[in-house]
């Protein structure tokens, strides 16, 4: 069946259904929200993965929201799309009750994913936990509780406690927020209370009581200033995945217990459209916030490819030393040491990279050295 009866009712025959051009546009929008959320996020993932330096307790969780935003975009958004190019559902019950099932599941794990990141910013700030290998035990563990906790509340759907089916215009398919019956409004009363209100307040109060910390102190340390960069990229993280949520959940919450028929079909779309934006924004927000993902801090992870050139270089110093000191009494000579200008690989371990493990150290003598020509002689 590629039009489910719902739809065909209800959806297809609304005054308030898409125009062909309303259904092109969304396929527009949903097709850049495609590219870049996929591209975006598995970028992400691909960093995560290639630098050491990044796997800590805070990033497993950041890698966990990435992947389930990857999820999305693989497995959601593309039945969309092509439902909205056609104007209609393609994939049948089966397929709508899959993307309703699997949309559902990875959302949650990322609004889940934010709140025990909050919890354990919470942790490291107020009570100074140590990093060590049971923290990242303890970030493991949040990560497959996340998923076990939104599986908890997604599989009910597939096993009678409400259902899934198509939503708006009937070219996506979620929970059926317009069934009245007691056991649907209980279900979206609990998947409201216990999958977005009680995850919000534990980031309030974390968040709430870490800036209160944060105000407290007059002399920002380092340490405490990265601490700060954390926080300011944490917060905003939350903040656009609420403000991409909010919305949905509140339009279901009308649709639900509101005046049947207050809310057209079409009135849906934008708030689903938005919620789908959240795959977006994680990313970014990562490279514009996570001091640690940018080129200059990962290049740190990187020194360990110019460990053997140090080490043969080290010898070579202590020639060019010597060398220096002898044209720096006696005036320069047609004998410089450096003939030919030194290889791009001595100035990245020296002059470049090499200068964040040797910080506050004072710069090779033979690095100051200009290469001049040997005054005319005398004849």
């Amino acid at each position: 069946m590629d039009i489910l009866p719902f739809c065909h009712k209800k959806c297809q025959n609304s005054k308030g259904a898409l125009s062909r051009v309303g259904h092109t546009t969304v396929a527009v929008v949903l097709g850049v929200i495609f590219v870049l959320g996929f591209l975006g996020n598995f970028v992400a993932l691909l960093v995560f993965s290639r630098y050491s330096v990044l796997r800590t307790p805070v990033n497993l969780l950041l890698i966990n929201i990435s992947a389930s935003d990857l999820f999305v975009c693989i497995f959601g958004t593309p039945m969309s799309f092509a439902a909205s190019v056609r104007g209609r559902w393609l994939t049948g019950n089966y397929g709508c009750r899959w993307y309703g099932f699997s949309n559902a599941l990875f959302g949650i794990v990322s609004l889940v994913s934010l709140s025990l990141l909050s919890f354990e910013r919470y942790s490291a700030v107020l009570h100074s936990i140590p990093l060590d290998s049971s923290q990242f035990g303890r970030a493991r563990l949040a990560v497959a509780a996340s998923w076990v906790y939104s599986l908890a509340w997604t599989l009910p759907p597939l096993l009678g406690w409400s259902s899934y089916g198509p939503e708006g215009t009937g070219t996506t398919c979620s929970v059926q927020w317009h069934q009245r019956s007691p056991e649907s409004r209980s279900y979206v009363s609990c998947l409201f209370i216990f999958c977005l209100l009680l995850p919000l307040l534990l980031m309030v109060f974390c968040y709430g009581r870490i800036l209160l910390v944060v105000r407290t102190v007059t002399k920002q340390t380092s340490a405490e200033r990265r601490e700060s960069r954390v926080l300011l990229m944490v917060v905003s993280m939350v903040t656009g995945y609420l403000v991409c949520w909010l919305p949905y959940g509140v339009v279901a919450l009308l649709i639900s217990f509101g005046r049947p028929g207050a809310l057209p079909p079409v009135a849906s779309l934008v708030p689903a459209l938005l919620a789908k934006t959240s795959t977006v924004l994680n990313p970014v927000i990562y490279v514009l916030l996570n001091k640690q993902v940018t080129v200059n801090h990962l290049l740190k992870d990187d020194n360990y490819t110019y460990q053997g050139l140090t080490s043969t270089l080290a010898k070579k110093s202590i020639t060019d030393r010597s060398t220096a000191a002898h044209i720096s009494a006696d005036g320069p000579t047609n004998h410089h040491p450096h003939p030919h200008p030194p290889p791009s690989s001595w100035l990245i371990v020296h002059g470049g990279r090499g200068n964040r493990t040797t910080r506050g150290k004072p710069r090779q003598t033979h690095m100051q050295i200009p290469h001049r020509k040997a005054p005319p002689s005398g004849d």
